[in-house]
């Protein structure tokens, strides 16, 4: 019986196909939604996931990167104490009002709301080292440059080389990057003398965090707890791995924010519509096969067989669904990051996409055939 559902397949395509489709783009309609969520609320943490520290430190009961607050320089003594600890640089946060010098852009664009972000100019850094070559660097140590994503030019109305005022302070874009667009505002980094200087000495005194690297062979997560037993003498400080760290601000935009409620139930509302359609089109293929079904089962054929013949198709037609979703959602991702819209997909989210893709097949396929199960043959042959 269960080679009669691919002699089916086969022989009947056409009548599978709509099914296929339907499977298709619910399976798009999630990885989609699932690379979107990851790619925005992924974006809450970018200060932390391109850098290649491994310890933060900043004030206690921090929720996200961006309300951090100045701890004491003292902090930065302590990190230096510890023997598993290799290197230690501050970071400061600062936020900023930007105005274009153009007076047109300005007039047009008004002021915009940005993070500062001053940064360690040395060779060997540790603050957004997936994002600044060595080239950057050394152009960040020219007084009052800065450095912007390149998709958010038009908002910050100037252009690379272009000049601006960033609380009153004028600096220079000399360089403009990807991968620097952050939630909630514009992203600009300087080199922590520039900071400092825009700052107008509120944050003359400590930084907002110290970043750390550890020695090889040792485990942040171990220097971590080390640094939180024994920390009173230094100021008010708590230390985090930089993974703890990352998911812990984009747990807070995610979960403790409007934004973050209105992503997660539009993706709810995505799975629903997406199991409706598949459901409705399995129901139809079952609904035109009901006559077969009724003669096997009139002639002998027991219905948990016909149940077995309707699950391998439903699987089938799963399979070949999440083949056409992952070919369609690959291009639309492609199409994706060229207009620098924030996506990205991890491999346990395709595996979980996967999972629901197929969960979902099976669901709708069983659902479409439980009533053609307790039918009558007699009746389904009229």
């Amino acid at each position: 019986m269960i080679a009669l559902a691919r002699k089916t397949l086969v022989y009947e395509w056409r009548r599978f196909v709509p099914s296929v489709f339907a499977v298709g783009f619910s399976g798009v309609l999630l990885a989609m939604q699932a690379a979107l969520v990851l790619g925005i609320f992924g974006s809450a943490a970018v200060y932390v996931t391109a850098s290649s520290a491994d310890i933060w430190v900043g004030y206690p009961g921090t929720q996200s990167v961006n309300f951090g607050r100045n701890i004491d320089a003292d902090v930065e003594m302590r990190l230096r104490m510890e023997p598993d600890i290799q290197a230690v640089e501050p970071y400061l946060w600062i936020d900023g009002d930007w105005r274009a010098r153009d007076s047109a852009a300005s007039a047009n664009k008004g002021g915009v709301s940005i993070y500062l972000s001053g940064v360690s100019t040395a060779d060997d850094a540790l603050m957004f080292t997936k994002i600044l070559a060595p080239w950057h660097r050394q152009r960040l140590r020219e007084p009052g440059t800065v450095i912007v994503d390149r998709a958010d030019l038009g908002t910050l109305g100037t252009q690379e080389g272009g000049t601006a005022w960033i609380n009153n302070h004028p600096v220079r874009i000399v360089a403009a990057v990807d991968g620097l667009r952050g939630l909630g505002g514009v992203n600009v980094i300087t080199s922590l003398t520039s900071a400092r200087e825009i700052a107008d000495g509120e944050a003359s005194q400590g930084s907002t965090y110290f970043v750390a690297s550890v020695r090889n062979g040792v485990s942040p997560a171990a220097v971590q707890k080390t640094l939180s037993d024994k920390r009173s003498s230094f100021g008010a400080h708590e230390a985090w791995t930089a993974e703890s760290f990352a998911r812990r601000s984009q747990r807070y935009w995610m979960f403790d924010t409007g934004a973050g409620a209105g992503v997660l139930f539009m993706a709810i509302i995505v799975c629903l519509v997406g199991s409706i359609v598949t459901s409705q089109s399995l129901k139809a293929v079952v609904a035109g096969s009901a006559r077969e079904y009724a003669v096997l089962n009139a002639l002998g054929v027991s219905r948990g067989a016909l149940g077995r013949v309707v699950i391998e198709q439903a699987c089938w037609i799963g399979g070949l669904g999440f083949v056409l979703a992952a070919f369609a959602s690959a291009v639309l991702l492609s199409i994706a990051s060229a207009y620098r819209v924030p996506v990205a997909l991890s491999v346990s989210a395709v595996l979980g996409c996967a999972f629901l893709v197929a969960v979902l097949s099976l669901l709708s396929g069983l659902g479409a055939m439980r009533s053609l199960l307790r039918a009558d043959p007699a009746t389904l042959l009229r």
